[in-house]
């Protein structure tokens, strides 16, 4: 059975990432606590990992409330993403090893079953696979230049609130992308990787900036 503490961590993480929990909304620990149906502890705890996340933020006199990304940050994250996240890729498929291959194979694998089941808390499960896929694509291209330049720019509480605006239709696409990913990276096809790259990133820009206009 699920403690406590990670019964309300995935219950509000949920709740933020499904949109149940807007931009800006106050989130009291009675309220998650009634709604997680725990104690008011580990809500705490669990406002506290959201926070680490950034998912949350502290206000003074206000308690937690949900972050928000302004449109114009959100935009300069993904143009600078599609600029260099393709590099990344074009030198993973230079490099990539055996081992880091069958890695990116079983994250794609995961995303394309979740993707497809939809069962309950898969927004935040995804977002874990893209956030890990993503993270070893980074390690395969083996620049810690590059990498700490895009540690900055592959901000997760952006990208995880980039699947709440997806279709099922765009979930599969997604997850059907980083497959084809894979299969250039064991390729061993620089060109590729770098052009699935950036249609991947620009179309997952597409889709977060329809959700934020949308509202």
């Amino acid at each position: 059975m699920m403690r406590a503490a990670e019964r309300a961590y995935a219950t509000v993480r949920e709740g933020i990432l499904c949109g149940t929990y807007a931009a800006g909304t106050r989130l009291t620990e009675l309220d998650l606590a009634q709604a997680a149906g725990v104690s008011r502890t580990p809500i705490r705890e669990a406002l506290r990992r959201l926070h680490a996340e950034g998912l949350v933020e502290f206000e003074p006199n206000h308690g937690a409330v949900v972050a928000a990304f302004e449109l114009e940050d959100a935009e300069e994250i993904f143009e600078l993403r599609a600029l260099l996240e393709p590099i990344s890729a074009r030198r993973a498929a230079e490099r990539a090893t055996p081992a880091i291959v069958a890695e990116l194979r079983g994250l794609a694998q995961q995303q394309i079953a979740e993707s497809a089941r939809r069962a309950a808390g898969f927004l935040s499960r995804i977002g874990d696979l893209n956030d890990r896929f993503h993270r070893s694509i980074q390690r395969a291209a083996d620049s810690p230049r590059l990498a700490k330049t895009l540690s900055g720019l592959i901000e997760a509480p952006l990208i995880l609130r980039t699947f709440a605006n997806y279709s099922p239709a765009e979930l599969q696409r997604s997850a059907d992308q980083h497959v084809e990913l894979v299969q250039a990276i064991e390729a061993k096809d620089g060109m590729w990787a770098h052009s699935v790259m950036r249609t991947h990133i620009l179309a997952g820009r597409a889709t977060y900036l329809r959700g934020r206009r949308g509202r």
